[in-house]
């Protein structure tokens, strides 16, 4: 039985031409249901979230609320660009997590939960998460993934009537995830609190969701139950077609980045060694003792659970981290600490990763994003000569979002912001290429072409490859060694 109408979208028109749909919107959320709004990258899930919460005037139409209700009583939303709001993280910079002196003024977990701190209610949810040793951490020393359980959190001690998660399992290990889906079925069946899913993947989609609202390209399709949305197999391959054949990789027209070599020309045999490598922070030891080879041209996977250290680790390879001079490491047959910069490291690398995204503020076109991967800034503060701009054109067009490269940056969805930074990894045509979670808020679609490039480009010569993934099933064919990192 239908319960009762708690929000109600009729015969909505925002304002602003570039929010419109194909049609006027009308959506009833009933009490008692539990949605999710699915659809490809950049199909404006995140849109049809803020008209339901009242963020945007409208031309037509009306959000009906609950008499006396306003949307920040009614609603509490969590997204990817939400991180930005723990902290200062606007006035941090990328490498800066890394550099313990200069992470003192940033605040203990425990410091931005105020009046919750020793309430029940925190600490039921710090121990169904199994976080509680968050709370002595600095902010800007959390995972990816530890951020969005610390979200999550958050919003659940607010006691929303909705919450709307922003594809909420990214970043999130196996078990991290099973926890998220136990937590949001028990915040639904005992806390009277219904949730509404952003998610890029149908693949997501837990069993507590009851209801559907498919988007693609502007137009909001029928709602519909979870059941019927999985037998309408036209509808799916609307949203999420086949993925197109193995990609053409653009020629290297500019010179290696090692400077001097042919393509497809090996000259040396070790791209990282890592000897007895210790990090530590104050007390907290990340990693201890550690030991890793990967030889040129191999391809590896690196994985273990959030706060392992994985992030760590690829801060030494990628020259961000100022402990790898205390440490013993080579990296393409040289020793770190001997006269090279992390600059002559940096450009033989195509690096992306949750954290570069995080700090990636520079509202830009989306091409001068794309073109900052020949300098290894984060941020242009270069300019492309005419070359370069064309290569990185070429690789935006071969990921599929040549069509974007006008727009500015952080009006993209954090998928297509994602598929920007992954062209940006390419553009130089690295010899090692460092994916940490590259696959991170794509739909189903993308994922497959992202996993076809990622193999087409590693099968030429002398490339090597380093993939973190908490999710073994996406790891490309061309993967076959493994290196596995625990929690202290």
């Amino acid at each position: 039985m239908e319960g009762k109408r708690l929000i109600g979208l009729d015969d909505v028109v925002p304002r602003m031409p570039e929010l419109q749909f194909s049609f006027p919107v009308w959506w009833d959320i009933h009490e008692g249901e539990q949605w999710a709004i699915i659809g490809p990258n950049g199909s404006c899930k995140t849109v049809l979230a803020d008209i339901l919460q009242r963020r945007y005037a409208l031309k037509e139409g009306e959000v009906i609320y609950p008499a006396g209700m306003t949307g920040s009583e009614l609603i509490k939303s969590i997204a990817f660009k939400d991180i930005y709001s723990i902290a200062d993280y606007r006035n941090s910079y990328y490498q800066q997590r890394w550099h313990s002196t200069e992470t003192d003024e940033m605040p203990l977990v425990e410091e931005l939960l105020g009046n919750h701190l020793g309430t029940p209610e925190l600490d039921e949810l710090l121990d169904l998460f199994h976080v509680r040793e968050l709370l002595a951490k600095r902010i800007i020393f959390l995972s990816s993934g530890e951020l969005r359980k610390f979200l999550v959190i958050r919003a659940l001690l607010n006691r929303p009537r909705i919450l709307i998660l922003d594809n909420p399992f990214i970043g999130l290990d196996v078990a991290s995830r099973a926890l998220l889906v136990e937590m949001l079925e028990k915040m639904t069946s005992l806390k009277n609190v219904q949730v509404i899913l952003l998610l890029s993947n149908p693949d997501d989609i837990p069993a507590m969701i009851t209801h559907i609202l498919p988007v693609h390209r502007m137009t909001v399709y029928q709602p519909r139950t979870q059941e019927t949305f999985f037998i309408d197999k036209e509808l799916l391959e609307i949203l999420f077609p086949s993925s197109p054949n193995t990609p053409v990789l653009p020629e290297p027209s500019l010179p290696p980045p090692s400077g001097g070599r042919g393509v497809g020309r090996v000259d040396w045999d070790i791209t990282l060694r890592m000897d007895n490598v210790n990090i530590r922070y104050g007390t907290r030891t990340i990693l201890k003792d550690l030991n890793w080879e990967v030889k040129n041209g191999e391809k590896w996977a690196l994985i273990g659970p959030n706060g392992s250290g994985k992030s760590t680790l690829l801060s030494l390879v990628y020259a961000d981290n100022p402990q790898s001079y205390a440490n013993n490491i080579l990296l393409f047959d040289h020793k770190r600490g001997t006269g090279e910069s992390i600059w002559d490291i940096k450009k033989r690398i195509g690096y992306v990763s949750p954290e570069m995204h995080m700090y990636y503020m520079e509202n830009v076109p989306v091409l001068h994003i794309v073109g900052s991967g020949f300098f290894d800034s984060v941020g242009l503060y270069r300019k492309c000569n005419e070359e370069q701009q064309e290569i990185a054109l070429q690789w935006m067009e071969t990921i599929g979002i040549a069509h974007l490269k006008d727009r500015l940056f952080l009006t993209l969805s954090s998928g297509e912001q994602r598929l920007a930074l992954l062209a940006r990894a390419f553009v130089k045509n690295p010899d090692l290429l460092v994916l940490d979670e590259p696959l991170h808020g794509l739909d189903k679609t993308n994922k497959q072409k992202v996993i076809k490039l990622i193999e087409t480009y590693c099968s030429q010569p002398g490339k090597t490859l380093i993939y973190v993934t908490h999710y073994l099933q996406e790891l490309p064919a061309c993967v076959d060694k493994r290196f596995e990192l625990v929690k202290h």
